[in-house]
């Protein structure tokens, strides 16, 4: 049983509870929890990028704005579930999307608008770093975007005196400290395993190849400091409660665990930290993360290698291509409807669709589709152009064209995954969904079964996302006891008890799928000359 109302009121009013927040692409979410780490009350902002110059930012005002905001949703959901007020909290966590690029000089002003994950503007970079490194690096990560800034002459470079990303920001502001979480951190620059730390043999390298250039700094005295999940990151100074309560009901004092990447508190969120585990986010994108229990044998642009909060190896799949084709087919079907004069249920419309889809052939009739609404790098298309093909002999009938957006939603994720499983020979013993494929029982469920010949599972929690994760790695920074890891608290503290759903892959869907995956590869160059003839 959970606790009662009034238990909840006490928690708060006496700073008992443990606040989350994460700056989403999309959306700005906070999660409170009380003591056994459920959520007790949530907030959230509503934000969109913006491209400016060619460039996808958030300006600071977006930054703060949005997160003041949220917060005082947080606050007006307690007043109204509980009465209660906020004035103190056990501990805060925040994390952010990760990557990007936020450069600021000795005044702690920003240089150049803030660069976003979503860029792909640092090709030459990205290619020089990652054989200078024998390591992937990949256009997003922050590294890829000073480097790129270094190639293009720009002469903010020579002003820089940190660099961060947008979670450890946040966390600069609100405590005055500049670190940052390992999982984030792993999406600036390289990891050294063995030291939790940024890789010190890279660095090196990093500096030898821009030495001719004479900056004013060395690469180690701009990055922030590294930690893992459970160690102290400082607390909220007066200054920062201010910023992030401007009704100044907020105390001082509180402490703030390490600030984390949106993918690190995705795996605590799904309780996918342990070695042998991983986890599938489809939504809008979809990526694949696998713990590893060795490094690669050898670098693969296809895939990232981050690390958990903890600072373990993570194989990342990451394509930015998942629903947006389907869910505008599922619109299509939604006109269809109500042309008929008839009212449409969502919920309703996608779950009969989905299900639909269990009705096709295994291999979806010899039908082909392609999702890219953008470009995929996966599959070297640097640009997207949603198709649908078939043959005459095709079975062309609403279970498979169901079937066929369904697969293709996963796609590019299965090219990504099978060079871990079938060229690195990864191991995983459970991979568990979140995100709005899965919303549908048992389909996306299953289809991701048959992509990865692999058990599925989805908790009852998936749904609560980074926000909750970093809450929780807030709360694990409070609540562990000696010595006791990350794993094992989410074992026994978070998850104990929960139950989730688990699909076993059915033989003739993998056969099917793995038909499928082979019709979508030799297909390729349809997709290409759909770029190339098909400008937008």
């Amino acid at each position: 049983m959970g606790l009662s109302t009034n238990e909840i009121k006490e928690v708060i009013e006496s700073g008992k509870a443990v606040l989350g927040i994460e700056f989403g692409s999309t959306r700005i979410k906070a999660v409170l929890v009380g003591p056994d780490n459920a959520p007790i009350a949530s907030g959230a902002h509503d934000w969109e990028n913006r491209l400016e110059n060619n460039i996808w930012t958030y300006s600071l005002e977006d930054i703060w704005a949005g997160l003041q905001d949220c917060y005082q949703d947080m606050v007006t959901d307690v007043k109204s579930k509980y009465d209660a007020g906020v004035k103190s909290l056990k501990a805060i966590g925040f994390s952010a999307m990760m990557h990007g690029y936020m450069a600021f000089d000795e005044s702690d002003t920003l240089l150049v608008p803030f660069r976003t994950w979503r860029n792909t503007i640092t090709e030459e970079a990205s290619g020089e770093l990652t054989k200078v490194f024998n390591f992937n690096i990949p256009q997003r990560w922050s590294i890829a975007h000073l480097h790129q800034a270094i190639l293009n002459q720009e002469e903010h470079v020579s002003r820089v005196k940190f660099i961060t990303t947008l979670a450890g920001y946040i966390q600069w502001q609100l405590t005055g400290e500049k670190v940052l979480g390992v999982g984030d951190a792993s999406g600036m620059f390289p990891i050294d395993i063995a030291t939790k730390k940024f890789d010190t043999g890279m660095i090196r390298q990093f500096n030898e190849l821009n030495a001719p250039k004479n900056f004013p700094w060395k690469l180690e005295e701009i990055l922030p400091e590294v930690l893992v999940a459970g160690e102290d990151a400082g607390t909220l100074t007066e200054k920062g409660a201010k910023l992030l309560d401007t009704t100044g009901q907020l105390q001082a004092g509180i402490p703030i665990c390490p600030p984390e990447g949106d993918a690190g508190t995705g795996m605590v969120a799904t309780n996918s930290v342990a070695v042998r585990t991983g986890n599938v986010s489809a939504g809008t994108s979809v990526f694949g993360m696998i713990v590893l229990e060795h490094n690669l044998k050898k670098v693969h642009p296809e895939i990232d290698l981050v690390t958990t909060p903890m600072g373990d190896l993570v194989a990342m799949a990451h394509c930015n291509n998942c629903t947006s084709d389907l869910n505008a087919w599922v619109n299509i079907f939604k006109e269809f409807a109500e042309s008929f004069g008839m009212e449409v249920d969502m919920n309703k419309l996608f779950g009969t669709l989905y299900n639909k889809a269990l009705e096709g052939d295994a291999d979806c009739g010899g039908l082909l589709a392609y999702n890219y609404f953008s470009g995929e790098h996966i599959t070297n298309m640097e640009e997207g152009r949603p198709l649908f093909v078939r043959t005459p002999e095709s079975k062309f009938n609403l279970a498979n064209f169901m079937r066929v957006n369904l697969f293709t939603a996963l796609g590019a994720l299965k090219t990504g995954l099978d060079i871990l499983f079938k060229e690195e020979d990864v191991k995983v013993d459970q991979i568990l969904g979140h995100g709005g494929l899965f919303k549908t029982k048992g389909v996306g469920q299953s289809i991701l079964a048959a992509a990865i010949d692999a058990p599925v599972s989805v908790m009852e929690t998936a749904g609560e996302g980074g926000a909750w994760g970093i809450a929780v790695l807030a709360s694990y920074m409070i609540n562990k006891e000696a010595n006791e890891s990350l794993d094992d608290f989410l074992n026994h503290k978070v998850f104990a008890g929960q139950t989730g759903t688990k699909i076993e892959p059915k033989a003739e869907d993998v056969a099917g799928f793995n038909t499928f995956i082979q019709r979508y590869t030799r297909g390729l160059p349809i997709e290409r000359a759909a770029i190339d003839s098909l400008k937008a």
